[in-house]
């Protein structure tokens, strides 16, 4: 940059922790030139990404008193990065009461008032959006997100906690004992640079797990930020756990797959705010909705469903411009279907244009997700299912009309935990031979503190709401990486994901098999290894762990340059003088078979942390087309933190589908532990129609 004349400085950030470099505002004409210079690696153009609890401690089955939750400390002495919107620090889900003070080793600071920190929240700064975003220069969160997604992570116990009056009773963070460290980089966006700078600083400040509720595309790792920097946290012991996005349930939608991160899905509680459509032919078709009016007449309203034939594609189905047409909304309950804008948003709309309630429907795509959301009006939100049935009635008859009753709170949804429609699906783009997501964890209607009132067309006010995404779910992740760190706090944070993942549950509360938004059968790509059980997390008997080394040869197996993978290591590195291994040879605790006409052949390495004197026999559920066979098929162990090896091979047979991919597993028995690993077996690309 010699030779420049701006007076404005051009460096907006320099790393040292993830790797050494910066960001800076350079023209087409300064990058050509700082090519030339000797030490020159690459200069990348700056991406955007976007954002991606009164009752899921007890779902998850933390408990007070009593079982892991107590067994953690709740998370005691745990440092929480948050990377997001900001916090509101004087929220009573940041007090301190109980808090110790933190950690020693901890060097942040608070960017606000010193006197807004406390022993709770120890950390807050803000970064600046190098693409020249306005910011207000704070941490201080006026979106909301972060405030959210740190006290699910974290929050202290807040009594009487509801929306609107629902969902009442005490909002708790998984980990409510751990210290919270908030940098803010979305305003709302989210920069690269500043998440890069963010995390750069986190890993100097000390923090021991690392949560981002943002994301954005399938990237390489080398040209992936949040790859780069959750590296060189991992290299230090920081466990990173990042949401897997919220562009389901497409197949290969998922970001942040990076084998160093915990890539997290969402799935719903068993928890649902009813609210409920009656129709004029006296059919009750029950929906969702947080907004709830003791007011609203229960008397039969027109319906105006301008997208009750699907195939119309000029109509204003998404009641995006739905005053166009307030002639024919005015005192009619409108039928808006899910998409384009935001929910909250078709209310607002509906309600301008004199709608007096609303219907939410889905398209097939997002079948039986629905959400509750904070309306501005009656509203209820149904499945597909229950779309068909709405359009048969107005279908039926000249004059069809409907009703909305509301009838609160409700547990006991026996499809709980299903996954999300837009919980982002594997397989992962970047690296097909890792299996992703990693796990799930509750992301639907998560009740959690908010940075302002939630107010309504009454005088109700909050500060909390109820929102939905994998941004939900990952610091649910987060905050039992916590309580896993303070109960062990000598697991890496590879020891950490295996524990989570080797545990997951398999079936829903109906003890039933998972379910994805169709109510079938959900496949690894959408739940990878299941949804999380703390408490089985805590003793997971074996582990299977994975040194910071060990992922050089990775990176080579996936034909990167040096130079490229030395962008993610930070430092020099020549695969030709390493040993490059495919994806699968990984220690990783599931497995993503891309099947060629070979056999492959892969080894694991497992640690023994549950019993000293103990003896695990492996059972093989084989993908369909697919032989496989594992040697030794039975590990005995003599003592603890001893580790053994076995070598797995998997066969495709002439059996095997030509173009789609199914799903098995291995499990490893001992008398008291069940260690379960995934498998996907991918024989050509993989549809929405793929039988897994």
């Amino acid at each position: 940059m010699e030779g420049s004349t701006e007076a404005e400085p051009r460096i907006v950030y320099p790393y040292q922790n993830v790797f050494t470099g910066f960001a800076a505002k350079l023209s087409a004409e300064d990058v050509n030139a700082m090519e030339k210079k000797p030490g020159f690696i690459s200069a990348t153009p700056q991406k955007i990404l976007s954002l991606q609890t009164t009752h899921t401690p007890n779902f998850l089955g933390l408990y007070q008193n009593m079982g892991f939750w107590k067994d953690s400390n709740f998370g005691k002495g745990v440092i929480i990065g948050m990377l997001d919107t900001g916090i509101t620090p004087d929220h009573p889900s940041f007090n301190d009461d109980g808090m110790p003070p933190p950690p020693a080793k901890w060097k942040g600071k608070c960017e606000f008032s010193a006197s807004l920190c406390n022993n709770k929240l120890i950390g807050a700064r803000y970064y600046e959006d190098s693409d020249d975003e306005v910011g207000d220069g704070t941490p201080i969160d006026t979106n909301g997100h972060g405030t959210h997604t740190a006290s699910t992570a974290a929050g202290n116990y807040v009594k009487s906690a509801n929306v609107f009056g629902n969902a009442n009773g005490t909002a708790v963070g998984i980990a409510p004992l751990a210290h919270l460290a908030m940098y803010r980089v979305c305003s709302p966006g989210c920069s690269e640079s500043a998440i890069l700078a963010a995390m750069d600083t986190a890993i100097g400040d000390g923090v021991d797990i690392l949560s981002l509720s943002l994301g954005g595309h399938s990237l390489q790792f080398f040209a992936d930020n949040i790859a780069i920097g959750a590296y060189s946290a991992m290299e230090k012991g920081i466990f990173v756990s990042c949401a897997a996005g919220n562009s389901g349930p497409s197949d290969g939608s998922l970001s942040n797959e990076a084998p160093w991160i915990l890539t997290v899905g969402a799935s719903t509680i068993d928890r649902k705010i009813r609210s409920t459509a009656v129709l004029g032919n006296k059919v009750q078709l029950d929906g969702e909705s947080l907004y709830q009016p003791k007011d609203f007449p229960a008397r039969q309203h027109p319906i105006y469903f301008p997208g009750v034939n699907q195939d119309e594609s000029e109509v204003d189905r998404y009641c995006s411009e739905i005053s166009a047409n307030a002639k024919e909304v005015k005192g009619k309950i409108v039928v808006c279907e899910v998409g384009e804008i935001s929910n909250t948003d078709k209310g607002n709309n509906v309600k301008d244009a004199g709608g007096v309630g609303m219907i939410i429907v889905n398209s097939e795509e997002y079948g039986y997700s629905t959400r509750a959301d904070a309306h501005v009006l009656p509203a209820t939100h149904l499945t597909y299912a229950d779309r068909q049935k709405l359009t048969a009635y107005v279908n039926s008859t000249n004059s069809s009309t409907a009703a909305i009753s509301f009838k609160g709170t409700v547990i006991g949804d026996e499809h709980a935990p299903q996954v999300a429609s837009f919980s982002s699906r594997g397989p992962s783009q970047a690296s097909p031979g890792i299996l992703k997501p990693d796990i799930i964890g509750p992301g639907v209607n998560i009740l959690a503190a908010w940075s302002k009132s939630v107010e309504n067309v009454t005088n109700t006010k909050s500060n909390f709401n109820v929102i939905s995404g994998t941004s939900m779910s990952c610091p649910h992740l987060s905050g039992v990486a916590a309580l896993l760190k303070s109960a062990h706090p000598d697991w890496s944070p590879a020891a950490i994901k295996s524990a989570i993942m080797t545990t997951a549950d398999l079936v829903n509360t109906g003890k039933n098999p998972i379910e994805d938004e169709r109510q079938l059968p959900a496949d690894v790509f959408a739940i990878g290894a299941g949804h999380v059980n703390p408490s089985k997390a805590n003793n997971p008997g074996l582990i299977y762990d994975i040194e910071p080394r060990d992922y050089i040869p990775y990176l080579c197996g996936l034909n990167y340059s040096s130079a490229e993978i030395g962008m993610i290591v930070n430092r020099k590195v020549t695969c030709s003088e390493k040993s490059s291994m495919p994806e699968a040879q990984l220690n990783y605790p599931s497995f993503s078979i891309l099947f060629g006409p070979s056999v492959q052949k892969y080894t694991r390495t497992v640690t023994n942390v549950g019993e000293g004197d103990s003896v695990y026999t492996a059972t093989v559920d084989a993908p369909e087309g697919v032989k496989i066979t594992v040697n030794p098929s039975t590990l005995k162990f003599s003592k603890l933190n001893q580790k053994l090896t076995y070598e797995i091979t998997f066969s495709k047979l002439s059996s095997a589908p030509s173009s789609k991919s199914s799903q098995g597993s291995l499990t490893w028995s001992s008398s008291k532990y069940t260690v379960r690993s995934p498998i996907a077996a991918i024989f050509g690309g993989v549809t929405r129609e793929t039988e897994l």
